[in-house]
């Protein structure tokens, strides 16, 4: 987020034609999004480090899979405190990561291929490093400088106490205490995240105004649709008190506030601005369902991520309460739901649902918690189906769709995440969830380089990782590659997938059945034992091979089903849902 006067802006790429490549103005709406943590990806220099050389060598993959947007985790000019969420520069690409004129090619290239570009924007915070904030440390109290950021004079009588008891999302203090030029002990500052990510004073119009710069930069050079990371984190109470122990609706001082709502109508009026369709998409963490939706509003964000599911445990009434509420949740505002089972932030699904406990929570992850991954992968092929055929649009985490589990063995060496030094080793961090894939042979770090099959990866993939490379899993008729890619397409060319109603199917308990369409039903069998499937119906695809029997065909447990109905008379009830 460098801050350039505007005779000094640098020179707009002309501006990419995304409707004559792709006309669809509403492919938000049912869109399938793959998520690209870029350091992790593919690396082309072989320095080890993920980049746009080796993310557009592998465009011909992710077509392939059968993708419609690439969202790319950020790739700015960072420090990595926070794997590049701590950023110094918004309009420039890492050099580890290559070069703005890199990044336009690359966003060109994807769209010639049917494949949009989401970036990632992280406006609660910047880095450390950020020309503002190195500006704000040199500046005196009271200062313009300082009045970017949370500044503020300690409590007690010397000023010794934080101005606040708030938590940090990553473990510790959210106050640190700077130091003034002759030594002595300065003002506070304010990061509800780690102490090299200072939080923005979203009650200074320079920021808002910064921040509209930042989209039209990138929306001039192609991009489709922006993630808004930690969406509703970014205005604070400027008065500071304690968060109250049940706060009321708007109420709570640093999450939620009502001024968001009008920070975010300024971003619909930019991405409206341009022609087709620019996305705005939240990361919304927020139990209240209707302070959720009022994000979703016509006049603001487009879509917003549905972590209820992602977060639920293995199980049909678990499942089917957050399909409900969630689909319930967005019909008022009549947005689509959004569906992802991992990203960037959670272990990875394949390790969770061979848990005993198969949710998720940030505050209750812990080192050593034993998973079977033969269970956590049935279960994660079936949690594929059941997600791909709900009504919106559906995330993919790279990896997932080799079927990847949490790597939670890495040297302490490796070791990256804050949230695993802040805890003091307690929260095992999101290391695990975040190293390279594998792309081809035997040992690692199984041709993660493109140029250098023994360049080592800046995170070390376990050597049984070998069974799971891209090579092995594209021949293997059964793999959970060839799932997702027969899953994408069948998703692709089934016109009632995707956005849109569904019904649900009077089923037997443990069971998940609705219907999409006339004849698209979807059957995911959570119960302990096989369930027979319904005459007079033509498989599509199932996570796990279906059983003959003398009355018809089963569905084995922890499985998912699509089924073809021939005749569409037959009698399949239930209550009717849409999105």
């Amino acid at each position: 987020m460098e801050t350039v006067a505007p005779s000094q802006q640098r020179e707009a790429a002309p501006s990419t034609d995304h409707d004559s490549k792709t006309a669809d103005d509403t492919w938000w709406r049912s869109g399938v999004i793959y998520q690209i943590y870029p350091r992790s990806f593919a690396d082309g220099n072989g320095d080890g480090t993920g980049d746009l050389a080796g993310i557009r060598a592998r465009l011909p993959y992710l077509k392939e899979l059968g993708i419609d947007a690439i969202w790319y985790t950020p790739w700015y000019v960072s420090p990595l405190a926070d794997g590049g969420y701590d950023v110094a520069d918004y309009r420039a690409i890492d050099p580890a990561f290559g070069t703005l004129a890199e990044a336009e090619v690359l966003i060109t290239e994807a769209l010639e291929l049917g494949i949009r570009t989401i970036i990632d924007i992280v406006p609660n915070h910047v880095s450390a490093q950020h020309t503002w904030f190195q500006q704000a440390l040199n500046a005196a109290p009271g200062s313009p400088e300082r009045a970017r950021f949370w500044f503020h004079k300690g409590l007690g009588p010397n000023g010794d106490e934080m101005p606040t008891h708030w938590p940090n999302n990553f473990g510790g203090e959210v106050w640190s205490r700077t130091t003034n030029p002759d030594g002595t002990p300065g003002e506070w500052y304010l990061h509800l995240f780690d102490s090299q990510q200072p939080d923005l004073n979203w009650s200074n119009p320079e920021i808002i105004d910064e921040h509209e710069q930042i989209l039209k930069f990138w929306f001039d050079r192609g991009v489709a649709g922006i993630r808004i990371d930690s969406a509703a984190l970014l205005v604070k109470d400027p008065a500071l008190p304690e968060i109250p122990e049940n706060p009321g609706p708007g109420e709570h001082p640093n999450t939620d506030r009502d001024e968001l709502h009008e920070i975010y109508r300024g971003w619909r009026a930019v991405a409206d601005s341009y022609p087709g369709s620019r996305a705005l998409i939240g990361e919304i963490w927020l139990p209240d369902t209707e302070r959720f939706a009022a994000y979703l509003r016509p006049d603001e964000l487009h879509t917003a991520f549905n972590f209820d599911f992602m977060t639920r445990a293995w199980g049909a009434t678990n499942l089917r309460e957050s399909i409900d509420m969630m689909l319930a949740a967005h019909e008022p505002v009549a947005a689509p739901a959004t569906w992802v089972l991992s990203n960037h932030d959670v272990t990875r699904a394949v390790t969770r649902y061979g848990r005993s406990d198969s949710s998720f929570d940030f505050l209750k992850k812990r080192r050593g918690v034993p998973s079977d991954l033969e269970l956590g992968t049935r279960r994660a092929r079936a949690a594929a189906l059941l997600t791909a055929a709900l009504p919106g649009s559906l995330y993919i985490y790279q990896g997932d769709e080799l079927g990847l589990p949490e790597v939670e063995d890495l040297p302490l060496d490796q070791m990256h995440d804050p949230m695993f030094f802040r805890s003091n080793g307690t929260d095992p961090g999101r290391d695990g969830c975040r190293v390279p894939l594998p792309w081809r042979g035997d040992d690692p770090p199984f041709g993660f380089s493109l140029t250098d099959d023994h360049a080592p990866a800046w995170l070390t993939p376990p050597r049984e990782w070998a069974r799971y490379t891209a090579a092995r899993q594209d021949i293997d008729p059964d793999s959970m590659l060839t799932l997702y890619r027969r899953m994408l397409a069948i998703r692709r060319d089934e016109g009632s997938l995707g956005d849109g109603p569904m019904r649900w199917i009077d089923s037997e308990r443990d069971v998940l059945a609705f219907r999409r369409g006339e004849s698209f039903v979807n059957v995911s069998n959570l119960s302990e034992h096989p369930v027979t499937l319904p005459a007079g119906c033509v498989p599509l695809l199932s996570s796990m091979p279906l059983v003959e029997k003398p009355d018809g065909m089963t569905l084995p447990t922890d499985s998912t089903v699509w089924l073809r109905l021939t005749d569409a008379r037959q009698h399949l009830t239930g209550e009717p849902r849409t999105a």
